[in-house]
């Protein structure tokens, strides 16, 4: 039962630290959104300003 137990608890502190990297990706991701926004360097044809 002691294996049982370990096994269950790594696999539970092994997904919540994937879970946990993956939230601070994506809010490290959404806060470079802010301070560099995407800039068009270029127009389409036909298309002024």
């Amino acid at each position: 039962m002691k294996e049982l137990e370990f096994g269950l608890i790594m696999t539970v502190v092994g997904m919540g630290g994937t879970f946990l990297t993956l939230g601070l990706l994506i809010a490290a991701m959404h806060l470079m959104k802010k301070i560099f926004p995407y800039k068009s360097e270029t127009q389409p044809v036909g298309e002024k300003k």
